[in-house]
């Protein structure tokens, strides 16, 4: 069964201090218009686990989804897009900033791209800000149903060959409407998880 199956809203957080105890947490974040709470949507099999807005940039908090063995799907607010005060968007920056940056439990991110416009500067600007944390990224090439075979397979070998210098970033095509992919993401999460510690025991009655 997809370890994604059973995902259900646990909470959403506005401030560092109100961040759950967690084992570990698998974080989606990308530019407000990639996708990323459709994703999220197709990798549980649910049409509105994750909010999808007509304006993109809404999701102004970080929501916890629970998977179980308290371990996490994490959505992060989305970048680059979202008309806002700029209070609230200083926020934001701050938010993610020292979450990403912070967050013991975060074992991998998930960046959704949009497969027609990948790697703009904010994307490269969250790549080089994750890479000093030295854990894993995962990249959707999002709305892969949007190209051909031959121009998915193109942009495909561009993106790997421009990421050639960054060896924990794994990329893949993506489409949430044909849910195509889903295996592969399942199957890199998965081994993100597999590789933690197994969870303690509780003692043995004598």
């Amino acid at each position: 069964m997809s370890i994604f199956q059973n995902a259900r809203f646990y909470t959403t957080v506005n401030h560092m201090k109100d961040l759950p105890a967690t084992r570990a947490e698998v974080a989606f974040v990308g530019r407000s218009n990639a996708g990323k709470s459709s994703a999220i949507n197709t990798l549980a099999n649910r049409t509105r686990l994750a909010y999808v807005s007509k304006t993109p940039g809404r999701t102004q908090h970080i929501n916890f989804f629970e998977l179980g063995e308290e371990c996490f799907l994490v959505d992060l607010p989305g970048y680059g897009y979202a008309e806002v005060p700029e209070a609230v968007r200083a926020h934001w920056v701050e938010l993610l900033g020292r979450y990403l940056q912070t967050r013991q439990s975060l074992i991998g991110l998930l960046l959704i791209m949009d497969a027609r416009h990948p790697l703009k500067e904010l994307d490269r600007r969250m790549l080089d800000f994750f890479r000093e944390t030295g854990r894993p990224v995962h990249i959707l090439l999002s709305k892969a149903d949007k190209l051909s075979r031959q121009e998915q397979a193109k942009v495909l070998a561009l993106v790997k060959r421009e990421l050639a210098d960054y060896p924990a970033v794994s990329v893949q095509m993506f489409s949430s409407l044909k849910k195509a992919g889903v295996d592969q993401v399942e199957q890199v999460v998965k081994g993100w998880f597999d590789a933690l510690p197994p969870v303690d025991e509780p003692p043995q009655e004598l």
